[in-house]
């Protein structure tokens, strides 16, 4: 038995927690420089307010409903997600951590009643962290994921959670739902279920899953045989390796000066050096991009990127941040406003993987690595970017518009909630 707890409109919740007079009220939170909406509450749903709609264009009829705007604000949601999650492994042996509002939860082997394990669960977490779940229960991570999806539309009792094996006629229910609207399908791959002459979550049900896998490969055939009842996909505990690391950003302005730009792939080499010592890995492989807007048709367009190979597989900033710097050389052009720049890390490899050379100079890693760890120790203590390297320094011109953003009200000393008694 597996349980997936999913966090309400969980951007729209967490700026909630720490303003409760928003309750009832219409919410949107933007995208990166406030471009368009990417997360709605019930009530801005309501108001027809449509994901993705840029945000120029409803600012109008936001004022006029009385809407409010929030500029995303990641390093609140991230903790608050951090919290749900540490609260929801105390009800199950084993978690997977999904999504940052999402967890599969291993109810195997529990012989009380699952229903009201599932609503203790939701009492608590809203109780400790401000943020309401619903809970979809059922044999197969499919179905607990088809479970979560009725019961926010109200097919449970009490809105909260629905164990998949209380329905009256779950073939009923199954009739009614999209193909797309599956975990795993997406629209094209519905496209060609339709043409297998499966209309619907019901037809894929009843498919012969063999079938199936010769059309449309093992993934249909696991998804097919979850629906009927059959586990097929593990929980998985730990999260598998990444296979690159991407780090980028829009600018809050039009870039034209090197300077800028320079800065903000200073930052982002640095950032990406970060994760990569956070998971104990090494890259052999840096790529630098630039890009102007694909939307700007008053100025000439242009983007590059460029590739740097090392000779050993590194986790030092150090080493990013020089290769970043020479690749941008590389590939910068003046004359251009720049929208957005990036650094992507595409060969990852354990810390530890390295082919030694007859030519190798004196090695200094441990060194360089003892310096990383100070660094990350006391960022990790003080805050994020506490200690920076200069070059990140050089220009704050690149830095995202939030002109929405609430404070960082778990994150930052001088932001924390004051109450007046």
């Amino acid at each position: 038995m597996f349980a997936l707890a999913d966090c309400n409109n969980f951007y729209a919740s967490c700026e909630r927690v720490f303003q409760p007079h928003l309750e009832g009220q219409p919410i949107v939170v933007l995208s990166n420089n406030d471009g368009c909406v990417i997360a709605r509450s019930n009530e801005a749903k309501l108001l027809q307010v449509a994901m993705g709609a840029p945000y120029f264009k409803i600012e109008p009829y936001a004022r006029q409903e009385g809407i409010a705007v929030f500029s995303s604000n990641y390093a609140l949601y991230g903790d608050l997600s951090h919290r749900v999650m540490q609260v929801l492994s105390g009800f199950a042996p084993r978690i997977e951590v999904y999504s940052i509002d999402e967890c599969f939860l291993d109810f195997t082997g529990m012989s009380h009643d699952l229903t009201e394990h599932g609503l203790q669960m939701c009492k608590t977490v809203k109780q400790w962290t401000g943020i309401p779940i619903s809970i979809g229960i059922a044999p197969t991570k499919t179905l607990a994921k088809l479970a979560n999806r009725l019961a926010k539309k109200g097919h449970s009792v009490n809105g909260q959670v629905l164990d998949w094996r209380t329905l009256a006629d779950p073939e009923a229910v199954l009739a009614t739902i999209a193909l797309d609207d599956l975990w795993g399908i997406s629209r094209r791959t519905a496209v060609k279920l339709q043409a297998l002459g499966i209309h619907n979550a019901l037809d894929l049900s009843q498919a012969d899953p063999k079938r199936l896998r010769q059309h449309l490969g093992v993934v249909m055939e696991r998804i097919v045989c979850e629906l009927q009842g059959l586990s097929c996909i593990p929980l998985e505990a730990m999260p598998p390796p990444r296979k690159q690391i991407l780090t980028s950003r829009s600018f809050g302005e039009k870039l034209t000066r090197f300077e800028d730009v320079r800065a903000a792939v200073s930052h982002f080499a640095s950032r990406s050096a970060e994760k990569l010592r956070r998971q104990q890995l090494a890259t052999s492989v840096l790529s630098v991009f630039v890009a102007t807007s694909p939307f700007d048709t008053k100025n000439p367009p242009y983007s590059n990127s460029t590739t740097t190979v090392f000779d050993q597989p590194t986790h030092q900033a150090t080493d990013l941040i020089q290769a970043a710097h020479q690749g941008l050389k590389r590939i910068y052009k003046p004359g251009f406003s720049y929208q957005r720049a990036g650094v992507i890390l595409p060969d990852l490899l354990p810390v530890g993987t390295r082919q030694g050379s007859l030519f190798d100079e004196e090695d200094n890693s441990d060194q360089t690595s003892q310096l990383m760890a100070t660094l990350d120790q006391i960022n990790r203590r003080y805050g994020k970017s506490t200690v920076r390297y200069a070059s990140e320094l050089l220009s704050q011109r690149w830095h995202m518009r939030q002109q929405f953003k609430s404070p960082s009200y778990t994150t930052r000393w001088a932001e924390l909630l004051t109450i007046n008694i």
